[in-house]
Order: structure tokens, then C-alpha cells, then sequence
């Protein structure tokens, strides 16, 4: 049996403790472990409640290649989650309840890790009917398009309406496509200088505008993706101050880095783009100052083809799952910008309130914190490999995540 002395936060109101691993099994105690395990005056090692996220792309079924549900939850395990929603962008589309069985049989059979799957709100994600909702609503988190917003106000108030209803929330992709015009970045210093048509932030903020006239209209539980721009933090501070049922969103990417710092590299292709040093300010505020609920990666996988076209050809999307905690603890709460306490509430805590996911005593995840390392994506589980952290000295390694009691991942150099 191994044991490991712990400091505990986000644990309802423990300071301490020992973790105990036998035989795939892991268990928290309240007393100190006996002399001869690994101490608190070595290293500081932390014990968390698992993290959520929220908004991830598992691309199975449909697309493996990109990635799997196992090759994705392995990911999310080693990166200390213990808990993941994957969004619904698949073949088939989780639109119907036969369609969403195809990907439920996958994540009985290959997960390892609490997987809680979205049903789509449109049929085909298309925008043009919606989805049975009713019939998918016991079986799904909640309700996306993601990959696309709901183009059409009056569908997205007949699809608010129903899921009030069904006691569901609305997690939008929010993104206008008549202010799209064909850009690829953020529209801004980067993309000016170096001729790359740019995505300006009214395409993202004009339908966060519309939707929240919707969600106090029909009062509806209305969640916002991948939030990136000042404009967005603005209109969502002021609906929660109006009583607005809503929460949302952010990325790593979106509050460590802004459109100076990008080349002409496909890991740096995403959609929403990272956009400029105020937008990043504003997240950093509202982040701080409890505005912002939750960090999600949105995480993202392509094939290597896929993402070696450069800032103009590449797919949209990265991967996340196995660097979020170490990036923000690193860029953030050794910074100063936030605590611990709060990066905790962002990934672990408000998460599961928000989507009722529960809290099991044995789901928990164990950091080293003090030990530094170099981001290298050849390293990683998943299938995906763009990052636009590679190369980046973080702190914060994932030693042990335990889902239920049961080992997810285990450090192999903590496995001794």
C-alpha cells in the first residue's frame, strides 16, 4: 500500500490528510500517514475535488481518428478531472435518443472517467428544427449546438421555452455567421499587419446580447461557451446583477494569452480566437472579482495534418485536458492574479453545482506543486497534440486522480 501525506483544499473544510492506494483503489483519510511516506516537508503535494469541464469535443463517434472516449478520458484523468461533457458536434449528432445510445454504449464500454454527454438543441445541428428535447432530456446534461450558434431568435426562445420546462439548461455557442466574413483571428493588430482576415468580437457578443433578452424573457437556465471578449464580460456582468439566470464560461487560452503573442501556427487556430490584451483584462477581472463561473477548456483534438496549415488553413481547435490546471496555477495563482482557492472553485466547484454533477467522497485528484516541468505534447494521451503551451515551464503535476475510489491515473514516478 502507498500513502501520501496531503494538504486538502476545496474538501469541505479539511486542511489535511493521507491518501491511501492499494490494488487500483485510492481512499482519503483524516489522520497523518506513519512515518516513512512521503511528507508535506518534501514537496507540496495537494489534494482537490476532481475537476469538471464542462465543454470538451471526445469526436467519437464519427471521428477517432481525432480522438476517442478512452484516448479523450485518459486525457482528462491524467490532467486531473474526474468529470467531462462532451459536446455534441458527432455522427451521428446525439439529436434522438437512438442517436445518443450510440454514444452512450462507447462511454459505458471505454470510459474512464464520469462522462455526461449534451444533446443537441437542433436536429443535425442545423439550425432548422429542434431536436426531441423532451425524449433526450433524462439522459443529457443539458442542451448544445456547439460548433455553431442558433442562427434564428425565435428557435432559440421555442428551445429556452421547452428546456425551462424540462428543467435543462442552454449551453450556447454563441457566434452570429452574418459578421463571420471569411476571418480566421481575432480581428486586430496581428491580423492587420499581417493580411489574415480577422473575426470581430460583435459576432460573438451581439448573440450573447440577444439570448439573454431570451433567458429573462422565458427564464430559462442559460449557460455561455467559451466567452472571449470584453463586450461579452460586460453584458454577462450586468444580467447577473438583473437577476438573469446565467452562467458562463472561459478558456485557458482566452486568460493567458492575447493576439501579440500569436504566429502563423496552426495551435493557435481557434474559434472563438484569442483576441486582444483588453479582452484578456477583462477576463482576468472577472475571474478575480467572481464574475466568470467556471474555466472549461474546450478542449479540441485534430489529426496533425489537420493543424499544420497555418493560421489561415488550419481546423479550429485545440487540446486542453491534460495542461489547464498547470497552466492557470502557473500563469495565474503564482502570479497573484487569483488563489488557489478560487483557480479550485473555477474547475472543481461551480461546475458541478451549476450542471449537478454530483460530488462523490471519491473523487479527488492529487498535485505536486512545487516541481516543475516543460509542456511537451509528444507526452500526451490524447490523440490531439495542438497546444499553444508547448514548450511552457508549469507547475502543478497531476500525481493521482481517482474517480469513485477507483484509480484513473497514476503518475508512473509517484507509483514508485
Amino acid at each position: 500500500m502507498r500513502s501520501l501525506n496531503v494538504k486538502c483544499c476545496g474538501m469541505e473544510g479539511r486542511e489535511a490528510g493521507m491518501v491511501q492506494i492499494e490494488a487500483g483503489c485510492a481512499r482519503l483519510s483524516d489522520r497523518p500517514a506513519s512515518c516513512g511516506s512521503a511528507s508535506l516537508a518534501s514537496s507540496e503535494y495537494y489534494l482537490f475535488p476532481g475537476f469538471v469541464d464542462v465543454h470538451v469535443h471526445l469526436r467519437e463517434p464519427g471521428f477517432s481518428y481525432k480522438e476517442t472516449i478512452m484516448s479523450g478520458t485518459r486525457a482528462a484523468a491524467r490532467g486531473g478531472y474526474c468529470a467531462v461533457c462532451p459536446m455534441p458536434n458527432l455522427d451521428p449528432v446525439p439529436d434522438s435518443p437512438a442517436n445518443l445510445k450510440v454514444q452512450t454504449d462507447i462511454i459505458r464500454r471505454d470510459a474512464v472517467v464520469d462522462v455526461y454527454p449534451y444533446g443537441a438543441i437542433t436536429k443535425g445541428e442545423r439550425g432548422n428544427e429542434l431536436a426531441d428535447l423532451a425524449a433526450l432530456a433524462p439522459h443529457v446534461v443539458a442542451f448544445s449546438d456547439d460548433g455553431r450558434g442558433v442562427q434564428s431568435a425565435e428557435q432559440m426562445r421555442r428551445a429556452m421555452e421547452q428546456a425551462k420546462a424540462l428543467r435543462k439548461l442552454i449551453v450556447a455557442h454563441c457566434e452570429d455567421e452574418s459578421l463571420l466574413h471569411g476571418g480566421c483571428i481575432h480581428d486586430g493588430e496581428y491580423a492587420k499587419a499581417h493580411g489574415i482576415p480577422g473575426i470581430c468580437s460583435a459576432s460573438e457578443w451581439k448573440q450573447i446580447e440577444r439570448d439573454l433578452e431570451l433567458a429573462a424573457q422565458t427564464g430559462c437556465g442559460y449557460h455561455v461557451c467559451h466567452v472571449s471578449c470584453k463586450e461579452s464580460v460586460a453584458l454577462l456582468r450586468e444580467a447577473k446583477k438583473s437577476g438573469v439566470d446565467v452562467t458562463w464560461e472561459t478558456a485557458p487560452h482566452y486568460l493567458l494569452l492575447d493576439d501579440s503573442q500569436l504566429t502563423d501556427d496552426g495551435r493557435f487556430r481557434m474559434n472563438p480566437p484569442i483576441r486582444s490584451k483588453a479582452d484578456r483584462e477583462a477576463l482576468l477581472e472577472a475571474a478575480a472579482d467572481g464574475t466568470l463561473d467556471m474555466i472549461a477548456t474546450d478542449h479540441a483534438p485534430h489529426s496533425a495534418e489537420e493543424k499544420s496549415r497555418g493560421l489561415r488553413g488550419s481546423l479550429n481547435g485545440i487540446v486542453g485536458l491534460e495542461v489547464a490546471f498547470s497552466a492557470l496555477y502557473t500563469g495565474l495563482v503564482r502570479s497573484g492574479v487569483i488563489s488557489l482557492e478560487r483557480l479550485i472553485e473555477l474547475m472543481a466547484l461551480n461546475p458541478r453545482r451549476r450542471f449537478r454533477i454530483p460530488q462523490r467522497p471519491g473523487d479527488f485528484t492529487v498535485f505536486d506543486l512545487e516541481t516543475p516541468f516543460t509542456v511537451d505534447p509528444a507526452s500526451f494521451l490524447s490523440k490531439g497534440r495542438s497546444t499553444p503551451f508547448a514548450g511552457w515551464q508549469v507547475y502543478g503535476k497531476c500525481l493521482l486522480t481517482a474517480v469513485d475510489g477507483r484509480v484513473a491515473w497514476q503518475d508512473a514516478g509517484f507509483a514508485g
